[in-house]
Formats: C-alpha cells, structure tokens, sequence
C-alpha cells in the first residue's frame, strides 16, 4: 500500500495556489488540473491539492495532522522551509536533525502544518 493523494482545506483559493505553485516550481510536484473549487499538483508517486471544502463550512488545519514531503536531501529540505517563510508561511521547527531524518516544519497560509524530510 502506497499514499495516493492529500488533500488540505483552503479559504483562499487563489492564494493557496499561489503559495503552492511558487513552493513546488523547483521540484518535480506540477499543477494538472484546476477548478473552481480545487487545484491538483503531481507527481510520479502522488497527488496533492488544496480545495475549498465541499460541505461550504470554512477550512481548518486539524490539531495534530500535517502532511510529509520527502524531498531527498538536506539541502533542498533547507531550501524548501526557506521557501515557505519566504511565501509568508511560518515557521514549526527550524530545518535540523530529527532521530534519523533530517526535517523542517512549518504552515502554509491557511496554517495547515507541511514538513519536508530528507
């Protein structure tokens, strides 16, 4: 069994767009399919998209959840985190050795929690 997709809550369709088409330029992650309610982006492995949530109740980032990225090295982990504090997300945990992964943790714009993991 693999991960298939993920998908986070937005309230900002646009901006949520913007942030993810800006953080995922320089990886293989690529826009596919937009509407007017959710945008996908993918890869060989997976698929990821931010929506306006269907039942119309506005989104919220669950206490505990986030999604992981395996970028592959340190240094794109670095770059990556940089990235989203530079789009105007924030700060979770500084890039750093944690246990055997080296790892960054932040949020988006809509304060949904995304690590990157070498």
């Amino acid at each position: 069994m693999k991960m298939d997709y993920c998908v986070l809550g937005t309230n900002n369709l646009d901006a949520a767009i913007k942030f993810y088409d800006s953080l995922f330029e320089k990886t293989e992650v690529n826009q596919v399919l937009s509407t007017d309610r959710m945008t996908f982006w993918q890869c060989e492995y997976f698929a990821f998209a931010v929506a306006i949530p269907f039942n119309e109740e506005p989104a919220s980032n669950g206490n505990g959840t986030m999604i992981g990225f395996n970028v592959g090295t340190t240094e794109e982990v670095k770059r990556l985190y940089s990235k989203v504090i530079e789009l105007g997300g924030t700060c979770e945990g500084e890039p750093q050795q944690r246990g055997p992964k080296f790892s960054a943790y932040a949020r988006d714009l809509d304060k949904n929690k995304i690590v990157f993991s070498e």
